[in-house]
């Protein structure tokens, strides 16, 4: 892919995902390919909502280094090793996605709950352990988690989430589909341990009040 085209991709990308409600701020990072050695990755620091495509910053996937000045965003050895795991990546999403997060909050792993997470995520989601953003330990246990369940999401312990996709609209709808899953999958789980028969902001917030005596708002 051109890089123009990769830089202006990822741009889109990150309104989209803004107004999906998946990031905020500046927070998680999204990345293109653009060839078997390169990629381009969105800048550390920067808001989405005044990100520019010349802003978008390409990378070595081998040795990390970058063009330019703009400094890439610390995840890009995360971003890296994904597109080194398998060579039909086109695409990665790492966000904090609040349904998501609170799953990987909880370290909790989800199998396969319908067909359209078979269909869009491929498999079941695994969680890594708990490691600090940017490491090699959190990057290790990303990439070997995908492996293992040979999925395209992965849950990053009291973290986020690593969406990846065949291109961008593929990681992008994992994203999507991964979010919804893990609404369903604390919705279930709520049921189970409330004995309540829904999973209404009502019943849940009711079950709070009547277990820890502090009101929330709805």
């Amino acid at each position: 892919m051109k890089i123009d085209k990769a830089k202006k991709l990822v741009r889109d990308t990150g309104i989209r995902l803004l107004k999906a409600g998946l990031i905020a701020r500046s927070w998680g990072n999204i990345s293109q390919r653009i060839d078997e050695d390169h990629f381009v990755i969105t800048p550390t620091g920067r808001t989405y909502e005044d990100l520019k495509p010349d802003e978008i910053v390409q990378v070595n996937r081998h040795d990390l280094t970058h063009t330019g000045r703009i400094k890439p965003s610390y995840e890009k050895g995360l971003h890296a090793a994904a597109y080194k795991l398998r060579s039909d990546i086109g695409a990665v999403i790492h966000t904090h996605q609040l349904q998501a997060s609170v799953v990987a909050a909880a370290h909790r792993e989800i199998p396969v709950l319908d067909n359209e997470m078979k269909k869009v995520i491929g498999g079941p989601i695994y969680c890594t352990s708990y490691s600090l953003p940017g490491t090699k330990k959190l990057i290790r246990m990303a990439i070997e988690a995908l492996d293992r369940s040979g999925s395209k999401a992965v849950l990053l312990a009291n973290h986020g989430t690593l969406c990846i996709g065949q291109d961008m609209e593929d990681a992008f709808n994992v994203a999507l589909v991964l979010e919804r899953i893990c609404k369903t999958f604390i919705e279930r789980e709520f049921l189970k341990v409330s004995g309540k028969r829904n999973a209404s902001r009502e019943s849940i917030r009711d079950w709070y009040v009547q277990n820890f005596g502090v009101e929330v708002k709805a």
